[in-house]
């Protein structure tokens, strides 16, 4: 909701759970309620910015002001839910296909069409080796400078340096490949090459029922 031009594709999951008619139903409720909290928030806003501007004083609260403009121009595009058996293979290629199609749609992604530096794909490829050498540990976590020193190593890379890098990895933290919390202090320097490592610890640590489970325990 805060950033802008946001496009939001929701996911519904469990289908296997549920009736055929079932499905139908809580897919409308769903977007129902989406469509409501927009609602909500959009006249919540409102109100807020005319309060300020009706203030005996508002030039004491033009920054909370322009932040609220801000936020009230933010944009949310809204798509269709994709309902999915995440036990079906076939159902995660539907999903897949879905993805695909809204982010190749030009109206909805205007800047779809980046061309990138050459480095870019060269940085890209030797990430992957990296990830996929031996010499890695599971958990794929390196430390920035640490990447930084193999990737220089790579001959066509010498010149890489950390500020380019630091560009690259917020590219590829976008697309998927790796995961870069440059905005966590405690993490800035941390990239984890492996995503699917971090996947697997908030599977262990973010359960349905976990407060059940944990109080069944003797």
């Amino acid at each position: 909701m805060r950033v802008p031009n946001s496009v939001v594709l929701p996911v519904g999951t469990h289908v296997d759970c549920c009736r055929e008619d079932e499905v139908e139903e809580k897919r409308r409720d769903i977007m129902a309620k989406i469509a409501a909290m927009l609602a909500e928030r959009k006249s919540n806003l409102a109100h807020s910015i005319h309060n300020l501007e009706g203030s005996e004083e508002p030039e004491f609260y033009m920054d909370q002001w322009e932040r609220l403009k801000e936020m009230e121009n933010c944009t949310l595009t809204i798509l269709n839910l994709v309902a999915v058996n995440c036990t079906d293979h076939r159902d995660i290629k539907k999903l897949e296909a879905a993805i695909l199609e809204h982010v190749k749609n030009e109206e909805l992604f205007p800047e779809v069409v980046r061309v990138l530096p050459p480095i870019y794909r060269q940085v890209e490829v030797a990430i992957v080796d990296i990830a996929q050498s031996e010499e890695m540990a599971d958990h794929g976590m390196v430390d920035l400078h640490y990447l930084l020193s193999k990737l220089s190593q790579c001959k066509h890379l010498a010149n890489l340096d950390r500020e380019l890098l630091q560009d690259i990895l917020r590219y590829l933290h976008r697309i998927g490949l790796v995961v870069w919390y440059e905005e966590i202090k405690h993490l800035e320097s941390t990239v984890f090459l492996q995503p699917t490592f971090l996947i697997t610890m908030f599977k262990l640590l973010v359960r349905y029922r976990l407060v059940q489970e944990l109080e069944s325990i003797s």
